[in-house]
């Protein structure tokens, strides 16, 4: 990959996502791009991106961004976020909708592991819930619309008991069960975008988790991620950002004590008074 191939990629990534592809990443794109130039049936990367360049192709722009994505996620990832949710949240929110059913938005849910985790706290504890879990990468989708994890995937955060209570053995993998498949609804997202029609009107959400997104994007992006994550919040909702990631502005504030978690900040209207 020459410089200048790098360097378009970067302002595609930037343009469609908001992702900020570091100059340290140059020879990680190049490893990530080399599977996707081998099943296009390009006989190397550049010539991969010469095509992108000269005569720009929708799927195989997207293809290439989906792949230089870090999708990395685990099941019940920085376990006190999770305790938090299932120990405190949970029969607070119960307790305040009166027995309706809990919305959250998984806001870059990838493969699906966060969500699930989530719906597995509130299953066992008997408390309905509503999962909307979006992202940008069509292949994490579909994995987790089909609820299926290698054997080491599913080891990753689960304990042994969880494990067999919420999943299948399916040949050499494993499969979520029924009840954990209907409780999460997966659906393709740009976050730069406003959440469309059918997926805002699974909410407003009582929470948001979107954690380890921001941190990977350009300043802007940031920006413009966090305002779309404000109206479908309820006021009186909680958003969760990664552990080190910040709210940058005035639409969200921490809460003490509790790292990633915020709250919404004054509504636009009391702050442009």
């Amino acid at each position: 990959m020459t410089p200048e191939d790098f360097d378009k990629l970067q302002s595609l990534m930037a343009s469609r996502v908001g992702y900020a592809l570091t100059p340290d990443r140059m020879q990680l794109a190049e490893h990530r791009l080399g599977p996707v130039a081998r099943r296009e049936g390009y006989h190397n990367v550049e010539a991969l991106l010469h095509t992108l360049w000269s005569r720009p192709v929708g799927s195989l722009g997207w293809s290439i961004i989906e792949t230089l994505l870090n999708t990395e996620t685990w099941f019940r990832r920085d376990r006190n976020v999770f305790d938090l949710f299932a120990r405190e949240l949970l029969p607070a929110l119960h307790k305040a909708r009166q027995g309706r059913a809990i919305r959250i938005w998984v806001a870059g849910g990838a493969s699906g592991q966060e969500a699930f985790s989530l719906a597995m706290a509130a299953l066992e504890k008997n408390i309905p819930v509503e999962i909307l879990s979006t992202d940008i990468s069509q292949r994490a989708l579909e994995k987790g619309g089909r609820g299926i994890y290698s054997s080491f995937e599913i080891q990753r955060g689960l304990t042994a008991r969880s494990m067999l209570r919420w999943f299948e053995p399916v040949e050499d993998q494993w499969q979520a069960r029924p009840e954990l498949l209907h409780a999460v609804h997966f659906d393709r997202t740009n976050l730069l975008d406003p959440l469309p029609v059918d997926l805002a009107g699974k909410g407003p959400f009582d929470l948001i988790f979107c954690r380890n997104v921001v941190s990977d994007m350009i300043p802007d992006a940031r920006a413009k991620v966090l305002d779309r994550l404000y109206e479908p919040l309820l006021d009186d909702g909680c958003l969760f950002l990664g552990l080190d990631e910040k709210a940058d502005g005035k639409l969200f504030r921490p809460v003490a004590g509790r790292a990633g978690l915020y709250v919404k900040g004054p509504s636009r209207d009391q702050r442009a008074a």
